[in-house]
């Protein structure tokens, strides 16, 4: 497993739980349904701000609103931290001090690039899409120019990125071990409900095989 790309990359607390490797940050991205933008605007106020994302290779594309201000300095090449999260579980330990969760993280930085190339938008539109709902790219109608020119699509490169992992059991102190208090883990997963047709559906539209069945995916075991 490679280390760390830069000194901010580098996992300190708890370093056993942090991965470098390519295969291991690629998996999470693809998998968390939304990720958290963070940055300094052009007033100096910190922002984060939840969004959509879809990796293409080595790179991370961002949606949002070309209307929205908070963008405005991303667009001017301002720094930026991306994070995605998955929780796995909830550890409860004996003791409140030592419960946790099981989670997958990322942590991407760098500095984003406004998609502007008609061939480049059309290439993260459908990855974006399809992030959210597998195949789904090609059962929508894709952005017309004018749609096009009311979206901001930001493009990260995934170069300076960490990932960090917890896994397993809750690490109570071995005092607490004989503590008649049940610990374990409680796993928790992404669960789609019943689809509900939009009431304006015109009859006889079945549902599309995006949605049969509906699954985030998970790496086996």
């Amino acid at each position: 497993m490679t280390g760390p790309a830069s000194e901010r990359t580098r996992v300190h607390r708890h370093p056993e739980r942090g991965a470098y490797d390519r295969a291991t940050i690629h998996t999470i991205l693809d998998e968390a349904l939304i990720c958290h933008v963070g940055w300094v605007d052009e007033e100096g106020e910190p922002r984060v701000l939840p969004t959509i994302h879809a990796r293409v290779g080595d790179t991370l594309y961002l949606h949002g609103s070309r209307a929205a201000r908070p963008w405005r300095a991303l667009r001017a090449g301002a720094p930026v931290c991306v994070a995605a999260t998955i929780v796995d579980g909830l550890v409860l330990a004996r003791s409140a001090f030592n419960h946790s969760m099981n989670y997958r993280s990322v942590v991407v930085y760098g500095r984003a690039r406004e998609v502007t190339e008609p061939e480049e938008l059309d290439l993260a539109a459908r990855a974006i899409t399809d992030h959210v709902a597998p195949g789904r790219a090609a059962e929508a109608r894709m952005p017309t120019v004018d749609e096009y020119r009311q979206t901001l699509l930001l493009a990260v490169p995934i170069a300076e990125a960490s990932a960090k992992i917890r896994t397993g059991p809750p690490k109570d102190d071995a005092e607490d071990l004989g503590l008649p208090i049940w610990a374990g883990v409680l796993p928790l997963r992404l669960a789609a409900g019943a689809a509900k047709p939009d009431p304006s559906l015109a009859a006889g539209v079945p549902l599309p095989p995006s949605l049969r069945p509906y699954r985030r995916p998970r790496p086996a075991g």
